[in-house]
């Protein structure tokens, strides 16, 4: 028996191995193209075109970021406008989000089931749908070439993606706590916001970076309500870096990984809260 279970520890560990050793070539397939991102964003012009191309830059020089800082296009107004644009998404992503997933985890009410399916179901709505009836209801109030198309909808629910997650990790707490809570007096809101929230904040931070990356990187919604100049956010100020620049391969690519690194920093910093939501999220309730 011992020999028996020696063999299968063996075989195990085998497993493992291959499994760990395929993850890390898949892991490093995929960094390829940021990896090229990066030493392009270090190279001169004749560097980028060598044959057979170099994988890193002979004599690497922040000429590039030069270009992206100094040229004619405002770069740090079009983050500063993002910024604005991020910071009340990101709040009431998580706050609606939030709200609307208690409300489903914590209260009866009537077809609640079926007001959670058809919830779910919405995820399956193509943008495309929405999106003439969307901007004939902005454009009737008077909102267009304002930021209220990219922020007033978050407050309103927060996606379904996200009410799903937090819906399953309110799951995971135990009822006990809220009928404590209620034992001593407390509202459901003080509960939720007293009491419930502080243990969500794997959840919080998971549903933080998903908004900050798709808001920050998004082109399309920023484009289509916006037409001053002055009020683009960083990806419409990259495109029009790019129409500007786009012979200088190094510059467009210096200014990709200057609106890359944001993303980078944010998701190091909560990873591993942004794992724990996930797994929490995805696999109880």
């Amino acid at each position: 028996m011992s020999g028996m279970s020696i063999k299968k520890r063996k075989k195990m560990k085998g497993s493992r191995v291959v499994l760990y050793l395929a993850l890390i070539v898949g892991a490093l397939i995929s960094l390829v193209p940021f990896y090229w991102l990066i030493r392009s964003a270090f190279m001169n012009m004749l560097e980028i075109y060598i044959l057979p191309p170099l994988w890193w830059s002979r004599e690497p020089s922040f000429d590039n970021f030069k270009t992206v800082f100094f040229a004619d296009i405002p770069f740090f107004s079009y983050f500063l406008n993002t910024i604005k644009i991020v910071i009340p998404v990101v709040f009431g992503t998580v706050v609606s989000s939030s709200v609307a997933a208690y409300g489903f985890a914590r209260f009866d009410f009537p077809f609640k089931q079926g007001w959670f399916a058809i919830c779910i179901s919405s995820m399956l709505i193509p943008g495309a749908v929405t999106l003439i009836p969307g901007f004939l209801i902005w454009k009737r109030v008077n909102a267009i070439n304002t930021y209220w198309p990219l922020i007033l909808p978050c407050f309103f629910g927060g996606g379904a993606f996200n009410i799903f997650l937090f819906r399953q990790f309110f799951m995971t707490i135990p009822r006990d706590l809220d009928e404590a809570a209620t034992l001593d007096g407390a509202g459901p809101l003080r509960i939720y916001w007293q009491i419930l929230l502080p243990l969500l904040k794997p959840v919080c931070i998971t549903v933080m970076l998903f908004t900050f990356m798709g808001t920050w990187n998004d082109f399309f919604g920023p484009m289509l309500y916006l037409y001053d100049m002055e009020k683009y956010t960083v990806a419409l100020g990259l495109q029009l870096f790019s129409s500007s620049y786009g012979s200088d391969y190094g510059a467009v690519m210096a200014g990709a990984l200057v609106m890359t690194i944001p993303t980078i920093l944010i998701f190091f910093v909560g990873q591993k809260y942004f794992v724990q939501g996930i797994v929490t999220g995805s696999v109880k309730g």
